[in-house]
């Protein structure tokens, strides 16, 4: 049997350690009784909204340095006469014909003016007002504790990253497709199962999240081989599982939870901070976003669907103009990203504020004309039928959720 030491030396050579399991990442997952679906999406480095949404029908659009040729736009990019999509989100165009897509422009958090991703992030997740430290738990678990009905998947004792929007008392799961486990072979999941074999703390979390994973285990014949083989190959099938891409990955697994009794999925994507050369930098992070919200669509399948709400969302916006660079750096104003069967779509929602010098936030930012978290607290209620005073004063402190935008069917 392999000793504790060669576990936890395995752990290690695949960069882990007990408080930084291989078989958790940021994914979370929580069920109860109700049949509307939630997933939220924390876009990770502050997205730029005027690139991936373009303005071109705004007449200042074109004359911000480095927007000419983002406002030069084809038919099948156009929405609406004045908005059109980035090409890298043209794959989305169905969804936005068939009313299942659509945007919040000039939104943002209370966050203003240091522009750190750091704190920026924080806000976004804590759901306050500012950063006073008063917040210890993340809006989407405020949310869960209130939830009628409440289960969750099994959770587990370990992990890394977790996402400070689902942290707090209401229970939530964890799992990890992109870290070793999802995609290994069965001969891979022996090699892991005899790893972890006679350690409570490894052995009961590898077990939880072979169920999870819907992962069967094949038998191997290993007692000639020696603790650093064993290891060895199973580094080996653990490099081989995370090749194949993680941002897919992630959203089949969450289609195939909410499928069944889960009803909340919260994950991020990272990759959005593009201070060069965003030309070419966006187009990467904008096609993973289009190729996850398609494959959250085709894994629940229709039925789920229509009752499936997704919002992506950022911690803010990028300056108006682009810099020496080709990049934009942080800002404030920026874009949320909404889809899903219960969403009343084709449509972008906006205080429009206008790209001129004097609209600009500080002559330098999209002016924020709405907070995000009134859309989200919004889509709650049209969802989960929360009470706006409740959402106003619990789930999002300080908030003023405004008029109604109607998001939900």
């Amino acid at each position: 049997m392999l000793s504790t030491l060669n576990r936890r030396s395995f752990l290690t050579g695949l960069g882990c350690t007990a408080a930084a399991s291989p078989f958790l990442t940021p994914v979370t997952f929580a069920s109860g009784t109700g049949e509307n679906r939630l997933v939220v999406i924390i876009l990770r480095g502050g997205m730029d909204g005027l690139d991936a949404l373009r303005p071109y029908g705004d007449a200042n659009f074109k004359s911000l340095k480095g927007r000419a040729d983002q406002a030069k736009v084809t038919e099948q990019q156009d929405l609406d006469g004045f908005f059109a999509l980035h090409p890298s989100l043209t794959g989305l165009m169905p969804l936005w014909k068939a009313g299942e897509l659509g945007f919040a422009h000039a939104v943002s958090t209370p966050y203003r003016d240091k522009r750190s991703h750091f704190d920026g992030q924080d806000l976004l997740e804590a759901g306050g007002a500012d950063l006073d430290g008063n917040i210890r738990d993340g809006w989407l678990n405020r949310m869960l504790q209130n939830y009628p009905g409440l289960q969750s998947e099994t959770a587990y004792a370990v992990g890394r990253g977790d996402m400070f929007l689902m942290k707090g008392t209401a229970p939530v799961a964890n799992w990890s497709p992109d870290a070793g486990l999802y995609g290994l072979t069965p001969q891979g999941l022996s090699l892991a199962g005899m790893l972890m074999e006679g350690d409570p703390l490894f052995e009961a979390a590898f077990s939880e999240a072979v169920s999870l994973s819907g992962e069967s285990m094949g038998a191997m014949d290993v007692s000639n081989e020696s603790g650093e083989m064993v290891m060895s190959a199973m580094r080996q099938s653990a490099r081989d599982a995370a090749k194949g891409g993680g941002h897919v990955q992630i959203a089949e697994f969450a289609a195939s939870k909410l499928k069944e009794a889960s009803r909340i999925a919260a994950f991020s994507l990272n990759g959005w901070d593009t201070h060069a050369n965003q030309s070419r930098t966006l187009a990467q992070p904008l096609t993973r976003l289009a190729e996850v919200i398609l494959s959250l669509r085709s894994g629940v399948g229709e039925d789920v669907w229509g009752k499936t709400a997704v919002i992506a969302m950022t911690e803010f916006g990028r300056t108006a103009r682009l810099n020496g660079n080709g990049g934009s750096d942080h800002g404030t104003g920026g874009l949320m990203v909404m889809s899903g069967g219960a969403l009343r779509g084709g449509r972008v929602w906006s205080d429009w504020p206008g790209l001129g010098e004097a609209d600009l936030y500080q002559k330098r930012d999209l002016m924020p004309t709405r907070d995000v978290r009134a859309y989200t607290g919004w889509l709650m209620r049209g969802l989960f039928g929360f009470d706006s005073g409740f959402i106003e004063s619990t789930i999002f402190p300080g908030l003023d959720m405004g008029a109604n935008p109607k998001l939900i069917t």
